[in-house]
């Protein structure tokens, strides 16, 4: 007991004063559980009873060195220590924030997590001060470095580690992290961090061991190298996944002019060159794009998509090039990046581009000749390496003629040139189309697949389709909504689209006559069709990619369909 009482004669006068306001204090206890002394904080009766009751079970409830006492109207940290003739409880009333008071408080084996830190080979630390002096050294250490227990105590920490930075880390306040330091013949990765007080003042550093030696830290590289293996195996594998998903098997048929294209899809798509689409409507552009952008090196970037004809004019400028912040009235102030940056190491793909303004075109070939361009308010040059895909349903030949679209921008976009066969050319796929349309469509709305009746696909294959494979789709769409069978019949298609005079609405009128002009059903077609994006784009709040996926249409026919109806 002779210590507990030498350290609470030494503080009795620091600790004393008015319980109230104290906010350390000791209890002195002998093994009776009598009081023979207490100030501060231990002068409480309410401490005195909860330690003193903690005190006499110790026999089945050993006393913890470091405990809190939450029992309390405020909660106590208590270190404890105990001798043969009792023991002294030294008491800290922790402040709103103290978080080691917190954590001792919340942590009732707070006690054995401190003497993990000062005891395992990996997180055992070396204290030094602000002098570099060493104030702890974990058992260990001084096993390792064949010390006595406290012999290397308050000696300067350069005298007892070899090649120790302690000291500087402890002067500088700045860490060190996985450093190589050799001691006792062995080499060791170590950690050194400063330690501040809540003044943010350095008022030491402590180390320790991170590896055993950097052999270590090589197998741990092996290990990441081989992580990173199977990480690229099962990025080529996702790859192909969505190769096999979204390329060449969304491009259905078995004509002959599919294949072909098929083939010179697999033939150009590794080839970092420009590729131009040209085709009607509706016969698949975008899906082209996709094969090829998904079979080339530059599958797993990005491939952005840019409709040239459902762009604003006064927006195309600061879409493709992007912009500075306070570029013009409305802009971000963080600006913005356009397509072209987007696109970087990846693919672009410009959709109609026949309908790109003549000074745009311009501004384009600078772009694609040396691959540099500005933003909107910049006065930085920035670079981008895409690969371009351009498409267009326009006739370039007339358009170059008539001065309405630049020779050598076309040069420069039809390295390469793919025509997409329309519809009337393929009529033999029309029965695999149909077959992935209906499936398409069960499995979109989740409900079962309808089959067509034997004299459908004739019917079919009979009708000029001047909107290729998106027309077809659609009618075929609009005949499951109308029929109330299992199946679809010649029938469920004349209804879709009956010929017939158009009432005051513009809708068929059914019961007038049976025969229109083809002007009358593509008209009739055309407002159904307009009423039905405006129906969808209601639902879903505007979302045009949504609407696009619920109506089973490209997002670049969305978008001139779209311009449409604003003219209207």
């Amino acid at each position: 007991m002779s210590v507990c009482f030498d350290y609470t004669w030494n503080t009795q006068k620091r600790i004393g004063g008015d319980v109230g306001h104290a906010t350390t204090g000791v209890l002195v206890l002998d093994t009776a559980g009598q009081v023979r002394f207490a100030a501060g904080l231990g002068s409480d009766t309410s401490v005195i009873d909860a330690v003193t009751s903690l005190w006499r079970r110790r026999a089945t409830m050993p006393l913890k060195r470091m405990f809190a006492l939450n029992e309390l109207e405020r909660p106590l940290t208590v270190a404890t220590v105990s001798t043969a003739q009792g023991a002294c409880f030294l008491l800290f009333l922790g402040e709103q924030g103290d978080e080691l008071s917190e954590f001792i408080a919340s942590v009732d084996f707070s006690d054995e997590i401190l003497r993990h830190f000062v005891t395992n080979a990996y997180e055992a630390v070396t204290v030094v001060d602000r002098e570099g002096t060493l104030r702890y050294i974990s058992p260990i250490h001084e096993r390792f470095f064949g010390l006595r227990h406290g012999a290397g105590t308050g000696r300067p920490v350069t005298e007892v580690i070899e090649n120790t930075r302690l000291p500087e880390v402890a002067k500088s306040g700045k860490r060190e992290i996985g450093q190589v330091q050799e001691m006792n013949g062995i080499t060791r990765v170590v950690t050194r961090t400063p330690i501040f007080d809540r003044d943010q003042n350095c008022v030491g550093a402590i180390g320790q061991v991170m590896f055993k030696g950097p052999e270590a830290i090589e197998q741990l590289s092996v290990e990441l190298a081989r992580v990173r293996q199977e990480l690229a195996f099962y990025q080529r594998e996702l790859s192909g996944m969505r190769n096999r998903a979204y390329g060449l098997d969304q491009i259905v048929g078995d004509s002959d002019s599919v294949r072909r294209l098929k083939d010179d899809i697999v033939r150009v798509a590794p080839l970092d060159v420009p590729v131009l689409l040209v085709g009607e409507s509706g016969t698949g552009k975008e899906l082209v794009a996709h094969a090829i952008h998904l079979l080339s090196g530059r599958s797993d970037k990005p491939l952005v998509l840019v409709n040239a004809a459902a762009m604003p004019a006064n927006l195309v400028e600061s879409e493709l090039f992007g912009y500075e912040g306070g570029a013009f009235t409305g802009a971000d102030k963080k600006g913005r990046k356009g397509k072209f940056e987007l696109a970087d190491t990846g693919t672009l793909f410009l959709d109609e581009i026949g309908d790109m303004p003549l000074e745009m075109q311009v501004k384009l070939l600078r772009v694609l000749q040396d691959g540099t361009f500005e933003r909107l308010g910049g006065d930085r040059p920035k670079r981008s390496d895409f690969r371009l895909i351009s498409a267009s349903n326009r006739n370039f030949d007339a358009m170059i003629k008539d001065s309405s679209f630049r020779l050598d921008l076309f040069y420069r976009i039809s390295a390469v040139t793919l025509r997409l066969p329309p519809l009337r050319e393929r009529l033999d796929d029309i029965p695999l189309l149909a077959d992935k349309f209906l499936s398409d469509f069960a499995t979109r709305h989740r409900m079962p697949k309808k089959s067509l009746k034997p004299d459908v696909i004739r019917h079919l294959q009979e009708r000029p389709w001047p909107g290729n494979i998106r027309q077809l789709q659609h009618a075929i769409e609009r005949a499951v909504i109308f029929s109330d069978n299992d199946y679809l019949s010649v029938e469920n298609f004349e209804q879709s689209s009956v010929q017939s005079d158009l009432d005051p609405s513009g809708y068929p009128d059914l019961t007038r006559s049976s025969s229109l002009s083809r002007a009358g059903i593509r008209v009739a077609k055309e407002k159904v069709e307009l009423d039905l994006i405006k129906q969808a784009l209601a639902e879903h709040k505007g979302n045009k990619k949504r609407v696009a996926e619920v109506l089973g249409m490209s997002r670049s026919y969305l978008y001139k369909r779209l311009k449409e109806l604003e003219n209207h």
